[in-house]
């Protein structure tokens, strides 16, 4: 099995870009794990929020390209129309999807900065048999204070054991944590038994040129430890400020 994992920016690196790499990557990939996806724009100002060369209805752009060989799942963090999807190739079988929020609730909207939203996993379960797999996409809280421990990523790190520890069989766990690998809110996922293949695999950085700042870490994999991992890499297409991560492991 093939994910792939990418936050895609909300296409500013340019959409005929962004488009051209879910082309190339549809035949070879069975689940697409996305971040920083719209579907529409808003009506309101986004207060903090740059959506100057957004495309807002990137969910739909990219649903056309993949075409009917995937699934399309999408779960909004910030009302209705931002937030994270799941491309599932066709004939794989879902046995549950769903989301759980683990900072703050579904109708929250920060007083001060949009971007200080509520933060929600969503995930997957397929397989067969007593051991399934449940596949976790993740956006982490982003505070406007780098990318450190806080009290609120700690339990949301917290919050999201807590819903791993209620699953069945093997998981995987990846997406922008906008968290840097020396924080405690990274390493309570490694102490909880998963392993962090960024660690693991020697990834020195998950962001691209358009990326300008020195701490180059957003982006994680883990994987609880009956997953065997047959590939981990970052891909070389910059398609967005953060670079996709490619997982491969054992059906």
């Amino acid at each position: 099995m093939r994910i792939i994992v990418l936050n895609t920016w909300g296409g500013r690196a340019g959409k005929e870009k962004l488009l051209a790499f879910f082309a190339t990557y549809r035949d070879t990939t069975d689940i697409f794990c996305l971040q920083e996806v719209w579907r529409a724009p808003y009506d309101e100002e986004l207060r903090g929020v740059d959506v100057t060369n957004v495309v807002t209805n990137s969910l739909q752009e990219i649903t056309a390209v993949l075409g009917d060989q995937f699934e399309c799942i999408f779960h909004p963090h910030y009302k209705e129309n931002y937030g994270m999807v799941m491309f599932v190739r066709v004939g794989i079988e879902i046995l549950e999807s769903g989301e759980k929020y683990v900072h703050k609730y579904k109708e929250f909207v920060p007083e001060d900065n949009v971007g200080k939203h509520a933060r929600n996993i969503q995930y997957v379960k397929i397989g067969e048999g007593s051991r399934p797999l449940t596949i976790i996409n993740f956006h982490g809280l982003w505070n406007g204070e780098g990318k450190g421990d806080s009290d609120d990523r700690i339990l949301q790190s917290q919050n999201t054991l807590d819903f791993i520890a209620t699953l069945p069989g093997e998981v995987i766990l990846a997406g922008d944590f906008n968290l840097l690998p020396e924080t405690r809110s990274i390493q309570m996922f490694e102490e909880s038994g998963l392993q962090d293949l960024i660690k693991d695999y020697g990834i020195t950085s998950t962001r691209t040129s358009y990326y300008p700042r020195p701490l180059k870490y957003a982006d994680y994999a883990f994987v609880s430890r009956g997953v065997e991992v047959v590939d981990f890499r970052v891909l070389p297409e910059e398609v967005s400020d953060h670079a996709p991560l490619f997982l491969k492991i054992e059906d």
